[in-house]
């Protein structure tokens, strides 16, 4: 609990236990869409507002799920709204703090999308906010919803069932060969605020590929892969060892397949060192090859463990005889080392411990998210991915990119959050809004 009991009784009298929560969704896009649907099958929830700065988008959400829902380009009108109490921000990734502060001082309880943040202060700022305001705030991390994950994470891993682990690997490859193209600079769609969708992201002017989907390819609102899909596989490394961030990252890369106008890496390896646990963690992200990849891994002095949404698999590693791999001889009497070979063999092997295996379901990771997010504004809970462990996850992949951009192995402080030793990469932990949001977080009492 982080409320007091009268604090939480207060809220309960506002929104009763059985009472339908009135969410509004802010972003109406790809993920979005699977956010609308996780939430109307809730049966306490009303989707009651849905706003996008491109209006097909959210005119098309409000035809396809809540035909009754208002509709707007600007999310400060759903902000405004007395009768929504949660919000969902499925934005862009520059946009995710900023509107999850601004909610939190709203009042609104808060469900956003992974990568939370674009740089590593905008985390502190949100833990911050959502402290300050007494707000529940809910990562898109669904695996922490994942009965198997939780299991896994929670008991086998850190239980020391695969034994003492000493590393994780994980890779993903998916082909985009061979980009996006390189269009030219146009006017941005008739029905889509421009301006607003950049807000506080550097002023450029309108690009096909800087829109929509594609943003994700530029820095000034993304982190590319690593943090789009990377933040998932690190959470659950953090949560299993219980570790609020490494010590040491070194990442090297380069967009070096794909002819467009593209800006973070295509090809992408990271080695995050973990020393309190001597554990190391690899982590490799292509645009190229076939779709999928190896999946996490954790690597143990017993065994192994292989996880993803679909479930996890237990295998086992088998103990090494007597004298290592030598030979032993069986038979009477006894021969010299040196005799027949077939009076030699090897004794069966044992295995450390038993195959374990487990079935999961992404659709239902979603579901039980967005139902764990409604628990937790009813009861007023820490929700299973809070605001402090989306953070510390995004946090992590901010420092693999920040040292692939400065060519430097990095030194890392997840207590006091601080590069050690390095100016020039403790520098990229901030980035400057664009006018006027920077005020607006000024006078949230944040940005300094």
């Amino acid at each position: 609990m982080f409320l007091t009991s009268a604090s939480a009784a207060s809220y309960r009298r506002i929104l009763g236990a059985n009472e339908r929560v009135q969410v509004g969704f802010i972003g109406c896009g790809v993920v979005a869409r699977r956010h609308l649907q996780d939430f109307k099958n809730q049966k306490d929830v009303q989707l009651a507002a849905m706003c996008d700065v491109y209006r097909p988008r959210f005119e098309q959400a409000i035809a396809d799920f809540e035909p009754g829902a208002k509709g707007c380009q600007d999310f400060r009108r759903v902000l405004e709204s007395k009768d929504i109490q949660a919000v969902v921000v499925s934005t862009p990734d520059h946009w995710h703090a900023l509107i999850s502060i601004m909610a939190c001082a709203a009042g609104k309880d808060v469900y956003v999308e992974k990568p939370m943040t674009v740089f590593v202060k905008e985390g502190r700022w949100m833990i911050e906010a959502a402290r300050r305001y007494q707000r529940v705030v809910q990562v898109g991390t669904q695996q922490r919803s994942g009965p198997h994950y939780r299991k896994a994470a929670q008991e086998i891993l850190p239980g020391g069932y695969i034994g003492k682990i000493l590393s994780v690997r994980v890779a993903g490859f998916r082909n985009v060969m061979p980009g996006f193209g390189n269009p030219p600079d146009s006017a941005p769609p008739p029905d889509m605020d421009y301006d607003l969708w950049l807000g506080p992201a550097p002023q450029r002017p309108y690009n096909p590929n800087r829109s929509l989907y594609h943003f994700r390819w530029f820095w000034d609102y993304s982190g590319g892969q690593m943090t789009n899909l990377g933040v998932h596989e690190m959470d659950i490394v953090l949560w299993a060892l219980k570790a609020k961030g490494p010590t040491a990252v070194s990442s090297s890369g380069g967009r070096f397949g794909c002819e467009d106008n593209g800006e973070v890496p295509d090809t992408q390896d990271a080695l995050l060192e973990f020393p309190h646990c001597n554990v190391l963690f690899s982590y490799r992200e292509a645009s190229t090859g076939h779709n999928g990849g190896t999946g996490l891994e954790f690597l143990g002095t017993k065994g192994s463990m292989k996880i993803s949404r679909s479930g996890y698999q237990v295998l086992p590693d088998m103990k090494m005889p007597p004298g290592g791999a030598v030979p032993v001889y069986v038979g009477q009497p006894a021969i010299p080392r040196n005799g027949p070979q077939h009076l030699f063999e090897r004794p069966k092997p044992e295995p450390w411990i038993e195959p374990l295996e487990a079935s999961g379901s992404e659709l239902e990771q979603f579901s039980l998210h967005a139902r764990n997010f409604i628990d937790c504004v009813k009861s007023r809970q820490r929700p299973n991915a809070d605001v402090e462990f989306g953070h510390q996850a995004t946090a992590a992949c901010h420092l693999a990119n920040i040292s692939l951009r400065t060519g430097r192995k990095l030194r890392w402080d997840p207590e006091k959050e601080e590069i050690l030793g390095d100016r020039e990469a403790s520098a990229c932990l901030v980035r400057p809004y664009r006018k006027p949001w920077d005020r607006e977080l000024r006078s949230l009492g944040f940005g300094g």
